[in-house]
């Protein structure tokens, strides 16, 4: 918290050393036309341009700093000590000839391999899940990857050539990745809404790298949701006699969306099923701890910057292109076992969705596991539940 602050402070001087230096530029300019002598103005103007270079500096400088100096925490014992034979990384990696983050983090180096892979498209929660899982730290190593367009990826591909193939790709090449450089045959995935649907589409391109899949607050067909969801917080919004909501809803139609700012659009009601299911009493632990997360130490001030940005401008590319995939039609057999942890009051991501597909699924083995306390997120409603269930299913 304390960088961003500074670089809040730091930008609010700035501002203040340019609005001072127009302000002088355009009393020298009044000067010149009156003919009067400029001599005083014009040295004002030289000692705020001094100061606001200065400033200016120091800002770039600072900035740059941060982003060098990021890093994840070692992995420590309850004495504070490092872990012997433990790993805990924040790396660039190429993938596909674009530079990609990931941290690697695990008690023990030569633990099984498991990737996370979350939400989105465009987030990033390399954070949150260290502090939210660290329980598997124990068991597994943990890899998480922020995806093009996401937080410290989020400029390693132009938007427009975005696409959701370029995900499949480049999440085959991270796998590989991890195969070569741990000497891992197969690795272990979890997804997380966007990231359950991805992990589908890697295990479908490449069933031979990968011993196992958990889809958490799984997404099956993408248009069907978003209109299932806009209907639920219309139904809300009049219940709750919320008019503001409802007139907002209404201007806006029913997605999907394929213009204007689709993450604006989507926000208006996917941000208010998440309040409402934060304020279930039978969901636990409700919420994103998201100033926690966009300030950790894996990130400098340009990734928590590109914490907010990434996500809304890669959804507005992406998200479009997936309406049309439904996971019941298109991957209804995969080689490779697989694992739903839902919860029981998800409204984000319709349970009766994961049901059918479930039904519908060929797999080498297959487990549809309930969260009674869980919305969307059962990896932060119940997390000891969740850590423990990975254990359990993985260790088949």
């Amino acid at each position: 918290m304390f960088k961003i602050i500074l670089f809040l402070v730091l930008l609010l001087v700035n501002a203040i050393s340019l609005i001072t230096l127009l302000f002088h530029s355009i009393r020298c300019g009044i000067c010149s036309i009156r003919h009067q002598d400029c001599q005083r103005a014009l040295g004002s103007l030289q000692k705020t341009g001094i100061v606001f270079l200065c400033m200016m500096s120091i800002l770039v400088l600072y900035v740059t700093v941060t982003q060098l100096l990021a890093s994840t925490p070692k992995i420590k014992d309850t004495n504070g000590n490092t872990v012997e034979g433990s790993i805990a990384q924040l790396e660039k990696v190429n993938l596909n000839g674009r530079k990609e983050w990931i941290t690697i983090r695990g008690e023990n180096k030569d633990a099984p391999i498991l990737l996370f892979l979350a939400g989105g498209p465009g987030g990033t929660q390399l954070a949150a899940t260290r502090y939210e899982l660290s329980e598997l730290e124990k068991h597994f190593v943990v890899v998480n990857w922020d995806q093009p367009g996401s937080g410290k990826s989020a400029n390693c591909i132009s938007k427009k050539d975005l696409t959701v193939q370029t995900y499949i790709e480049d999440g085959v090449a991270l796998t590989e990745y991890l195969r070569n450089q741990f000497g891992q045959e197969k690795i272990y995935l979890v997804g997380e809404s966007w990231g359950s649907a991805l992990g589908v589409f890697l295990i479908n391109e490449k069933p031979e790298y990968y011993a196992g899949f958990i889809g958490t607050g799984q997404m099956i067909n993408f248009k069907e949701t978003e209109i299932l969801d806009y209907n639920k917080a219309m139904e809300i919004a009049k219940e709750r006699g919320d008019e503001k909501k409802v007139k907002q809803l209404l201007k806006q139609g029913e997605p999907p969306y394929y213009e204007g700012n689709i993450s604006l659009l989507s926000a208006a009601y996917l941000n208010y099923l998440t309040t409402y299911m934060a304020t279930n009493p039978e969901i636990t632990n409700g919420g994103y701890n998201t100033f926690r997360d966009m300030f950790a130490s894996e990130y400098g001030v340009l990734d928590s910057v590109n914490y907010m940005l990434g996500l809304m401008n890669t959804f507005n590319v992406v998200y479009p292109a997936l309406y049309e995939t439904d996971l019941r039609t298109d991957y209804t057999n995969l080689e490779v076992p697989v694992y739903f942890f839902i919860g029981r009051h998800d409204i984000n991501a319709p349970t009766e969705f994961t049901e059918d597909y479930y039904n519908l699924l060929e797999a080498p083995e297959k487990e549809l596991v309930w969260f009674e306390h869980s919305g969307h997120s059962a990896w932060l409603n119940e997390t000891t539940r969740f850590v423990e269930e990975t254990i359990r299913v993985f260790g088949k």
